[in-house]
């Protein structure tokens, strides 16, 4: 504790009293026990000094009597020496040579405390003994001449011959009498000083003490308020001038109080204005936030109603044109259906960029995290567009490098739409060139992987001046591109804006004239399956390739797959050293891979193709041109197999390792027949008669029965008098809405089981979930496809039942949705977490025995992750609260009850995937038979 603190419980008065009173009653305390003390010992020297006066003279005296034996002259000598000290001297004994009484002055009841206790040859002097109230000295006596002494005394010292000792006892009440008196005075003269130290002490604290109290209250006074408060009274010295500063200060503050309070009256008359002018601006950022929020809503109603209504028309733009397609068409004809289809669907992606760029502007944006593969979802995307780079003529290169993982978790559909954008781009703004993806680990930990990707053009460049301006909406570099190249200019905010979001970074790099480099990082989540099939790669192994590619870029990445692979490649990338490795080889090869670029003409290709062919079982056509005649007259009749570039290495390993056989390549083409409709009946709602004709055209090509109504109220009455297999219900309908009568179908009619999918134009999400929150049970969004509608058919008409377990132990349709729709991929996701259930259940139960605090966490965090794409919703909850208390340093033997639960829950699992597994294994092998999947 602060010792100024301990000062401040005490009083002025209290510290001037200690401070006065305590080092005068320690001096007089001091001094009095020095002088007592003295007087002490001067009383027992004196005491010691007068017993030696009385015996030394005795024990000479006494010579004579004991050299005589004279008992009775020594006895007088005795009794008059006590006699005449009769208030000091008790008792006077002496003792012989042998220590034995030999007379004494009187009785004394017990003269054996005057016996010398040592050696009688030890005693040479006057010695002092204190015992009790009493004194004894003992003098030695000796014999004056050695003729004088008996016979029998033989006791020979240096003084003499020893004849005895005189013993006395003196009486010591007289000088403990006198010290106490000594003790007593000191005493009543340290008193007097202490009351005259009271005196002037007391004198002191009236003089001083209490005029600084009064100052005390005075100041307290100030202190609440008081103002007024003043000191009165003569004081001394400088007490009289601190009274003076304390009035002066008073006064002061008087002072500064009302001009303080005249400037607080002041302030407070500006801020009482003040708070009403905010009061004014609150009521009006009121008014403007509910203004902003009815702006918002009617913004998204209008982003709905326009989805709606700009969907609508294209629905059946492009689903007839479709149906047209179909028909018996010459060849112009086909080229117009072709471009209104094209024409129609680029509007349709205009139209999709500005919703995205509406969500993402509103925050309402919703990523999905689902494992994918990232190879074989970046070789989709750029399959897709490669068609553009084909018809610019330019090298379009994917390079991934091989240390980055395949399986990993996100959003799939947006990586796409993020690379699609970047390279659609920068082919769009590329006249001749290359167009090159590269894509790196930029850093990895246990969960998750960063990944760079760069997309490098040679195209028309970005002036730094406009280099600002890029990542704004509805602009580009300059308005002559924007007239040039066309588009919204919604592509790259679009980008920008969905990469911030899944928590990544991008940036570019651009001279004019030489290229942009547009790169982008992203985190993606590790995952814990294999998706898609393993190939056997170790069966590669030195097998012999010849290798043909005139481009750099591309020779360079499909080099580096196949020496990946450790084959043995000869590389060629010029047509003469082609031909003269053709002419003088002797040993076949494995595989020839030979691009269809750098040849003259279609003569020297077919040659070529032709002399490979003799050099290998396996002849691998790289294409990539535009001259689809070339592809069918000269390429397809002389090679094995054909790879459209950019080709994927899980695409290019699976067609060396496994050849497709030469009737798959040349089969003539036949005219396909249609397949066979489903016995099923279909009702169709739409209140617009294009739509609701093109999708009863639509259903009439799959099942036997359509039912096709305009409105709600109709299609509520054929609920009630007819059981249908599937709904197809719009939902924007005047009267009774799709929703409206859907509730209406579940609540009263003979159809509130049959699955019924919505068909809107709506694609905000908040839609979407409004109409699955409705009793619907999936969403087909316009324009329609007929591949989506085969699909929707397929799902729900034979989507299983399963009855034996609780669908929150499993649920097929969550775990189709995790797979991304994928059953194939669903039921690979199901085996693999199938087969580790023994292993994982004897892990938990033996870290459970052990109290295993690490092995259990890692356990548990295993199977969360592996329960997230499984549809096992019970068992993901039991694993998330394991973890998170595990987290939490939560011990082991605390979460024992929910431990056995879910290993309770794991065997109910168990048994349910055995079920479904051997339910559908055998209806998606036969689906797949029957080119259903």
């Amino acid at each position: 504790m602060n010792p100024v603190n301990n000062m401040t419980k005490y009083s002025l008065r209290s510290w001037v009293l200690v401070l006065a009173l305590a080092p005068t009653i320690l001096v007089g305390i001091l001094l009095g026990s020095y002088f007592t003390i003295n007087r002490f010992y001067e009383l027992e020297d004196t005491l010691v000094e007068q017993g030696s006066n009385i015996i030394e003279p005795l024990s000479i005296a006494s010579e004579i009597g004991l050299v005589a034996n004279d008992r009775e002259a020594t006895k007088r000598l005795l009794a008059a020496a006590q006699l005449n000290k009769s208030t000091l001297v008790k008792s006077i004994a002496i003792f012989d040579a042998n220590n034995q009484l030999f007379v004494t002055s009187h009785y004394h009841k017990d003269f054996e405390i005057m016996r010398y206790k040592e050696a009688l040859n030890t005693l040479h002097k006057t010695e002092i003994e204190h015992v009790g109230d009493s004194l004894i000295l003992r003098t030695p006596i000796f014999s004056t001449g050695p003729s004088a002494a008996p016979a029998n005394y033989d006791i020979q010292t240096d003084d003499g011959q020893l004849l005895g000792y005189i013993s006395i006892i003196i009486n010591k009440e007289r000088a403990l009498l006198e010290q106490h008196r000594a003790a007593v005075a000191a005493f009543i003269i340290v008193l007097i000083g202490v009351q005259l130290n009271l005196l002037f002490t007391f004198r002191l604290v009236k003089n001083v003490t209490q005029p600084i109290t009064e100052m005390v209250r005075v100041v307290a006074k100030i202190r609440e308020g008081k103002l007024d408060a003043r000191l009165d009274g003569n004081l001394i010295g400088e007490l009289d001038l601190l009274k003076r500063g304390i009035n002066a200060m008073a006064g002061s503050l008087s002072e500064y109080h009302d001009e303080m309070q005249q400037n607080i009256d002041q302030a407070t008359s500006d801020l009482r204005e003040t708070l009403e002018q905010i009061e004014i601006q609150n009521v009006e950022l009121d008014l403007a936030k509910k203004r902003a929020l009815e702006a918002s809503r009617i913004k998204s109603e209008f982003l709905a109603n326009m989805s709606h209504e700009l969907r609508t028309p294209l629905n059946g733009v492009i689903g007839f044109a479709r149906q047209l397609v179909k028909t018996p068409l010459h060849s112009s004809q086909v080229d117009y259906i072709k471009t209104i289809e094209r024409s129609a669907t680029n509007l349709l992606g205009i139209i999709n960029d500005i919703l995205d760029f509406s969500k993402l502007e509103a925050g309402k944006m919703v990523l999905e995290n689902m494992p994918f593969g990232l190879r074989e979802t970046i070789g989709d995307t750029i399959t897709l567009i490669s068609g553009s780079a084909q018809a610019k003529g330019l090298e379009l290169v994917v390079d991934i490098a091989p240390n980055v993982p395949d399986n990993v978790n996100g959003d799939a559909m947006r990586v796409c739409q993020i690379i699609n954008n970047l390279v659609g781009n920068a082919i769009k703004f590329t006249d001749s060139g290359s167009v090159m993806v590269k894509i790196e680990l930029q850093s990895q930990s246990d969960e998750q992987v960063v990944l760079r990707c760069d997309v490098v053009d040679t195209g028309i460049g970005i002036d730094e001046s406009q280099q600002d301006f890029l990542f704004q909406a509805f602009g580009q570099a300059d308005s002559s591109i924007s007239r040039r190249f066309g588009g919204t200019g919604l592509g790259l905010v679009i980008t920008k804006r969905l990469v911030n979001q899944m928590g990544g970074q991008i940036g570019f790099t651009s001279s004019p004239e030489k290229g942009s480099n547009f790169w982008f990082s992203l985190p993606l989540g590790l995952g814990q399956f294999q998706i898609g099939d393993s190939l056997p790669l170790e069966k590669l192994k030195d097998k012999t390739i010849l290798f043909y590619e005139p481009r750099v870029l591309t020779h360079a990445v499909l080099s580096r797959q196949l020496n990946q692979w450790d084959t043995k490649v000869t590389h060629h990338q010029h047509i003469p050293s082609l031909l003269t490795t053709l002419n003088t080889a002797e040993a076949p090869y494995d595989y020839v891979l030979l691009s269809c670029h750098g040849f003259s003409d279609a003569g020297q290709l077919v040659s070529t193709l032709n002399l490979a062919k003799t050099k290998t079982d396996c002849l691998v056509v790289l294409y990539d041109c535009q001259e689809q005649d070339a592809l069918t007259q000269f390429i397809r009749p002389n090679a094995d197999v054909v790879l459209s570039l950019p080709v994927s290495e899980h695409q290019l390993a699976r067609n060396l390792l496994y050849p497709p056989m030469e009737y798959d390549i040349i089969a003539p083409v036949t005219i396909a027949t249609p397949a066979a409709r489903q016995s099923l009946t279909v009702l169709a709602v739409d209140d617009n008669f294009a739509n609701l004709k093109l999708i009863d055209t639509l259903l009439s090509e799959l099942v036997t029965t359509v039912v096709a109504v305009n409105s709600g109220d109709e299609a509520v009455k054929q609920a009630k008098t007819r059981t249908f297999d599937l709904i197809f219900m719009d939902i924007q309908m005047p009267g009774t809405d799709g929703i409206s009568a859907t509730k209406q179908i579940r609540q009263g009619s003979m159809n509130r089981n049959t699955p019924i999918i919505a068909v809107t134009a709506h694609a905000i999400a908040e839609e979407r979930e409004l109409i699955l929150g409705s009793g619907m049970d999936g969403y087909l969004p316009k324009p329609i496809d007929e591949a989506a509608l085969k699909d929707v058919i397929h799902r729900w008409i034979t989507r299983p039942k399963f009855t034996h377990f609780d669908l929150h132990t499993l649920n097929w349709d969550l775990c189709l949705t995790q797979a991304n729709h994928k059953a194939d991929l669903a039921l690979d996701m199901l085996r693999m977490l199938l087969d580790s259930l023994p292993q994982t259940v004897t892990t938990i139960q033996t870290a459970l025995s052990q109290n295993d605090h690490p092995v259990m966490l890692s356990t548990i965090h295993k199977l969360h992750g592996a329960s997230c794409y499984c549809g096992v919703p019970t068992t993901q909850r039991l694993c998330q609260e394991i973890e998170s208390a595990l987290k939490r340093e939560t011990a082991v033997e605390d979460l024992e009850p929910e431990i056995l639960e879910l290993l309770d829950e794991l065997t109910k699992v168990e048994s349910a995937a055995n079920q479904v597994i051997s339910q559908l294994s055998a209806e998606i092998t036969d689906d797949q038979k029957n080119g259903l999947l």
